[in-house]
């Protein structure tokens, strides 16, 4: 298994040669769960939710321990080899070619606290194991719209789901992260352990460490008012239209999203909405029912709906609001964040993305933002653009050849709506695996500070997803001030 190759040089080294081969096979010796290129193991490890962006990385550490991180982090700082790390594979951005993945999927473990109102996930936890657990002490984790989706990866990106504008981000109810940093030490950071780090691991992503576990709260929701109504693609200008206008006055018990959708004829689509334009209204109410109809009413009377699935609902089905695919799929994704949505902005949308438009894309969504995920934090953090009012999401489907329309049509969407739109984005929408991007999701302060405590937990830059971060602010000089940041020893 021995062969010598040369690996990408990391930020602030030279370029060097490494006997990488066997390398791995000592490094197999202590990591038995060491997958390679050209096995079944390897392919299941690598593949990602978006089919569309290849992985191919050097080997693959499947992880079931915090200890299994720490080696494969020293494993990197030794032979100078970045480290990159994989659960549900939702985020995945880049090839990671030459680089070692850490596949945390095996870390399944799961605790609830219903005497404390919290609990305790794994890197491999997914919200579902979450929902279920929780519901039958009639408490509730702050889940996204896709259940499949991992906990740790969602509330690192801020974590902006169905309930955001009532409870806010999944990240400003966490406790506590345990989490190997890129000098290879496992640290329990909290709002008094290594308050840097807690303070970037919300909404920072991966940049600062592997997270391991995560500590959070859990909220006493067991039941809402939610669903989705779907009307026909011809009366998009009347439904948006109207949410837009409706949504001004929505209190904070709701949070709503509307979506104009182009859903395939597939087994998995009810026959209703397949083959055709569709308009979905989501809705997630958390006061009284008959509340929740008087205020969905306005909206749900504006046309006569082809689907409508409100109703009372158990908060362990939270997935069904959305109904999100489960399954991997190729995709390509574009996002903007609103400032306001005016009467022109819906019709500049449904130009471009209404029954009369010539549109490849499989969704264009708007969510409603604000209510309780705006203003100050509790306990401050790195997710920044709190007070954007909406958020602008474009998936098409990217195979070819239809993937060259998809990219064309979603840039040119996203310039249309230039004149409503606000400066950032959201983390977990969109993500892409450049400085730009870091440059746009980050306020300019924050990606300073990400950039300081990168600096200071990961002075070599073994983690691969530090890499856009050092690049969107560039050390023109050495770093000062980075001691008071180290952890006392």
């Amino acid at each position: 298994m021995s062969r010598t190759t040369s690996h990408p040089t990391l930020p602030g080294q030279t370029a060097v040669r490494t006997d990488v081969g066997q390398a791995l096979h000592d490094l197999s010796r202590v990591m038995p769960a060491l997958h390679l290129p050209g096995t079944e193991a390897y392919a299941a490890a690598v593949t990602p939710w978006n089919v569309a962006v290849p992985v191919h990385p050097l080997a693959v550490v499947e992880a079931r321990t915090a200890a299994d991180v720490r080696t494969a982090v020293r494993f990197g700082q030794r032979h100078q080899v970045p480290v990159a790390v994989q659960a549900t594979g939702h985020g995945v951005t880049a090839t990671l070619e030459g680089a070692l993945l850490v596949s945390t999927r095996a870390m399944t473990g799961l605790t609830v606290h219903p005497e404390g109102a919290w609990a305790r996930a794994e890197a491999g936890v997914k919200w579902e194991q979450v929902l279920q657990a929780c519901a039958p002490h009639g408490l509730a984790g702050l889940a996204g719209s896709a259940p499949d989706v991992g906990v740790v990866g969602y509330t690192t990106g801020g974590g902006v789901g169905p309930l955001a504008r009532t409870h806010g981000l999944a990240s400003d109810r966490v406790r506590a992260f345990e989490v190997v940093t890129g000098d290879g030490e496992l640290r329990r950071a909290t709002p008094t352990e290594h308050p840097d780090l807690f303070w970037g691991l919300r909404g920072g992503k991966g940049a600062l460490g592997i997270v391991t576990a995560v500590e959070f709260d859990l909220l006493p929701v067991r039941d809402l008012y939610g669903g989705a109504v779907y009307f026909d693609g011809a009366d998009a200008s009347a439904v948006l239209q109207r949410w837009a206008s409706w949504c001004a006055g929505l209190p904070r018990e709701a949070t709503t999203s509307v979506a104009l959708l182009r859903l395939p004829e597939l087994p998995s689509v009810p026959p209703p909405l397949a083959g055709r334009l569709t308009v979905a209204v989501r809705f997630a109410w958390t006061g009284t029912v008959a509340r929740g109809e008087e205020v969905l009413a306005p909206v749900r009377s504006v046309a006569t709906p082809i689907v409508d699935t409100v109703a009372p609902m158990p908060y362990a089905a939270l997935g069904a609001i959305h109904a999100d695919p489960v399954d991997p799929m190729p995709t390509h994704e574009e996002h903007a964040l609103l400032a306001a949505l005016p009467a022109a902005a819906v019709d500049r949308l449904l130009d471009l993305a209404g029954p009369g438009a010539d549109c490849p894309q499989v969704m264009v969504e708007l969510r409603q933002l604000g209510g309780a995920m705006s203003g100050t934090a509790r306990v401050p953090s790195a997710f920044s653009h709190r007070d954007a009012a909406f958020s602008l999401m474009v998936i098409g489907l990217a195979v070819p050849p239809l993937v060259a329309a998809v990219t064309a049509h979603g840039t040119a969407l996203l310039q249309a709506m230039d004149g409503w739109t606000s400066p950032g984005g959201l983390p977990n929408f969109a993500p892409r695996d450049d400085a730009a991007w870091m440059q746009r999701t980050y306020d300019p302060a924050v990606l300073q500070r990400l950039r300081r405590i990168s600096a200071a937990y990961d002075p070599h830059g073994v983690l691969r997803a530090a890499a856009a971060l050092r690049e969107a602010v560039p050390a023109s000089r050495p770093l000062r001030g980075l001691r008071a940041l180290l952890p006392t020893r």
